[in-house]
């Protein structure tokens, strides 16, 4: 693991970050040698063959012992001053491969390109339809939303009010008579299923007519407290 991460910074820096730097000293010469810029230009597409190369190569390649160490060793073959293995590279490999098969290289380049254009407009047109749909879906599903929120107050208003309705206070009971506290004649005391008999009824509409007491159904108390009565007048007045 150690030794992968260490074959990896050493690739960035010898194959990447030193040649890079080396380029741009001489391109920034006061007058570049042609030399020099064409061996800077064939050291990067060899450089790039590689890494598009290597991106399938590792796949099968790179359980090999010393593999690493293998491309590090590589990219310092080619650009130290003492091998110039990039010349050596470019002009044994890769020019008369790519001069062999220059015209399909370019009607393929010319077809992916083309089929890439179309592609990104399928995929353009396919993104337009569908945000257009997505676009029109919200508006909807707002429209639908703010309605709701419209009428949703009134309809909690008339449920307020039905069950203020439902739940009004229920009529206080009746209170049984006892002592001084007797039912009035017109409202007679009601039964345990709410509702008065008739006799009751009956006899709560009939008026009551005055007792009349006959003298000689007088009871014997009666009499005792009339004598009394007449021995104290008696009394009370004075004598002659």
């Amino acid at each position: 693991m150690l030794g992968s991460l260490l074959t990896r910074i050493l690739i960035l820096f010898l194959g990447y970050a030193y040649p890079a730097f080396e380029c741009y000293k001489t391109v920034e010469k006061n007058r570049v040698e042609i030399e020099e810029l064409r061996f800077w230009c064939q050291y990067w597409i060899i450089v790039a063959m590689l890494t598009v190369l290597e991106r399938v190569g590792d796949v099968f390649i790179s359980w090999l012992p010393m593999y690493g160490e293998g491309k590090v060793a590589l990219f310092i073959y080619l650009w130290c001053p003492k091998t110039k293995g990039t010349f050596f590279v470019y002009k044994t490999f890769l020019r008369p491969y790519v001069a062999k098969h220059e015209t399909d290289i370019d009607r393929k380049l010319l077809e992916m390109r083309a089929r890439a254009w179309d592609l990104t407009v399928l995929y353009w047109q396919n993104f337009a339809q569908y945000g257009h749909a997505a676009f029109l879906q919200a508006l909807r599903y707002m429209a639908a939303n703010s309605a709701k929120f419209a009428t949703k107050p009134t309809t909690e208003s008339q449920t307020v009010d039905d069950d203020q309705q439902d739940t009004a206070a229920p009529a206080p009971p009746l209170r049984k008579p006892s002592g001084k506290n007797k039912w009035q004649p017109g409202s007679p005391p009601a039964t345990p299923n709410g509702r008065a008999t008739t006799v009751n009824r009956a006899m709560s509409e009939t008026p009551r007519s005055p007792k009349v007491v006959h003298p000689r159904h007088q009871t014997d108390g009666g009499q005792v407290d009339e004598l009394t009565e007449k021995l104290r007048l008696r009394r009370s007045k004075p004598i002659q």
